[in-house]
């Protein structure tokens, strides 16, 4: 879990949206309303204004029952300045509460995960990107 995390987070950094697009199952969804489609073109239109944009996060509590598994750690954003990462850094930097990325195993193969969902309760989006 930890290794497809953080392979997820590099993907979203060096912006390679088709490595992206595999770690996302055909059923994600999260509270902010976003379907697997919707939320790789949010996260296309965002990045598009980010330079250099790392994500950090603590060391994650990681729970695997059987086929589904949740990831949780608070995740921290630094980059280099700029208005767009500025606006992203302190939108995300300021959460108190950690993300939840859950996954699930697609099929026997140890490294078949999905991203099936994220959520933070303390993340309020801008109109727009709901």
């Amino acid at each position: 879990m930890r290794r497809h995390t953080q392979k997820l987070f590099h993907q979203v950094e060096a912006k390679n949206w088709s490595a992206v697009s595999d770690l996302i199952g055909n059923d994600y969804s999260d509270p902010w309303n976003h379907d697997r489609t919707k939320v790789i073109e949010r996260m296309r239109e965002v990045m598009r204004y980010l330079r250099g944009m790392r994500i950090v996060t603590e060391e994650p509590l990681i729970n695997i029952e059987n086929r589904n598994a949740v990831w949780m750690a608070k995740i921290t954003i630094e980059g280099d300045a700029g208005e767009a990462t500025a606006l992203v850094k302190e939108r995300i930097n300021s959460l108190s509460a950690p993300f939840e990325l859950q996954w699930r195993r697609d099929s026997g193969r140890p490294w078949d995960w999905k991203l099936v969902r994220v959520s933070n309760p303390e993340l309020q989006l801008p109109s727009g990107f709901e």
